[in-house]
């Protein structure tokens, strides 16, 4: 992580990614570039449907391949880049076809590294290849929830789960929550873990950095009048006065309860609920 001297209170423990050692210093494709509007949380009325997003530093979308639909063709790391739209580092990776590709680049990667997306592919940080041949132990990242609909599973910095058991057509993932689920043995994983793990590190430091990241402010319950939040009101500084912590319309939130709608189409597939607060 990369320091900075306390000339002023803000700074004294702000801290951010040494982005010299971890990235190439290459310039994006222009190829690869789109531009995206931005919402600021607001829906087509204008009215505030998101609460805590709006302004921040003007981006460029970085188009991802996530389905990886080029099958037995070798490809090569090139570059790898920053992403203002995700916490793992991407990587411009060439095909022996010519064709030019964003990809998440793993843990370890350096320019120069090849993969292969395939069903015969050994087991090497980056290569791709269905859960079925993944043997158990195995980590992985970029992880399908349906057959060639591409990643969903895993794709943030440092993020992994592991394959733990092959039964019955389905492979027993432990998810980065802890919740073990099955998923079919015929969707396609990467080995290996997500690159920049030690974004989790990162201390903002100052309001104003979380403002250029387009955060606005989030204010606490308790803070608020009875009218606004479930946890409001009370003389001077009081607790929620609640058995269970809501959130401001009512539902549960966090701190060990279970938030998890009960009758959820993919409740099938769960082995073991994820664990929270505390025990986790």
């Amino acid at each position: 992580m990369k320091t900075y001297r306390p000339i002023t209170k803000s700074r004294r423990h702000m801290s951010t990614l040494p982005y010299r050692k971890n990235l190439s210093g290459d310039r994006p494709t222009k190829s690869l570039l789109t531009s995206k509007k931005r919402q600021a949380g607001r829906n087509n009325a204008g009215r505030i449907t998101m609460r805590h997003q709006g302004g921040g530093h003007k981006r460029r979308l970085r188009t991802i391949d996530f389905t990886y639909d080029k099958y037995n063709v070798p490809a090569k790391f090139e570059t790898i880049e920053y992403d203002p739209y995700r916490s793992a580092n991407i990587a411009l990776t060439l095909y022996a076809d010519g064709e030019r590709r964003y990809v998440l680049a793993p843990k370890g990667v350096k320019i120069g590294d090849t993969f292969t997306v395939s069903e015969s592919a050994s087991i090497k940080s980056g290569n791709r290849l269905p859960l079925g041949k993944i043997p158990v132990g195995t980590f992985v990242y970029n992880i399908e929830l349906q057959v060639h609909a591409g990643a969903r599973i895993a794709r943030s910095a440092g993020n992994y789960a592991q394959v733990i058991a092959h039964d019955a057509g389905y492979a027993q993932i432990k998810m980065p929550s802890t919740e073990i689920r099955k998923i079919s043995d015929l969707c396609w994983a990467s080995v290996g873990a997500a690159g920049n793990e030690e974004h989790m590190l990162v201390n903002v430091g100052k309001a104003g950095r979380s403002r250029w990241m387009g955060k606005r402010p989030t204010v606490r319950g308790n803070a608020m009048n009875p009218v606004d939040h479930p946890h409001g009101g009370g003389e001077g500084r009081q607790g929620r006065g609640l058995r269970r912590a809501k959130t401001k319309w009512g539902k549960p939130s966090g701190k060990g309860q279970k938030t998890r709608t009960p009758k959820k189409y993919s409740n099938i597939f769960i082995i073991s609920r994820r664990k929270v607060g505390k025990r986790r």
